[in-house]
């Protein structure tokens, strides 16, 4: 299967490093010099304050950096701007309405549907069947192999890596 993704894959990648970091760059770097040759350098009340384009960038990255990481710290901790794009994407996150496949569905859930059987049956003084008693030993070697650092439960083979 991964060779027939590989290709998919590697765009992914691509995408992330262009998008994070490569395209960061150019674009911080094509600013600043945009800005220093079509502004500064034409104005001569700036030129005495920037006279080279080394202390123009210098001012940029001594302030800008500062200046963006503030304004990053705020988006995250200080403003609603974070909290609402996270809603978006809970809404729009369809395992935010479902259960995660792997061992949410074949172990954690599964469980408490049987404990919580178990209490209506001990609430009723009922005993356990043949069959739960399966149930809960399946889901009790399933724990076992989880504890161990393990795997449970098959992944979908039209959606693998």
């Amino acid at each position: 299967m991964m060779k027939k993704s590989l290709g998919f894959r590697a765009w992914f990648y691509f995408r992330q490093g262009w998008g994070t970091y490569f395209a960061f760059i150019i674009a911080a770097v094509n600013t600043m010099v945009t800005t220093y040759y079509l502004a500064i350098d034409k104005v001569s009340d700036l030129k005495v304050i920037f006279p080279s384009f080394t202390i123009y960038a210098a001012v940029w990255v001594m302030v800008g950096i500062p200046l963006l990481i503030t304004i990053g710290y705020i988006h995250f901790k200080k403003s609603p701007a974070y909290s609402s794009e996270l809603d978006v994407g809970v809404e729009s996150n369809p395992y935010c309405f479902k259960l995660l496949p792997g061992y949410t569905r074949e172990v954690l859930f599964p469980m408490h549907l049987i404990m919580i059987n178990m209490l209506v049956k001990l609430s009723k003084n009922d005993k356990l069947n043949d069959e739960e008693i399966k149930i809960i030993s399946e889901i009790q070697k399933n724990l076992q192999v989880l504890i161990a650092g393990g795997y449970v439960g098959k992944p979908d083979k039209s959606k693998k890596k």
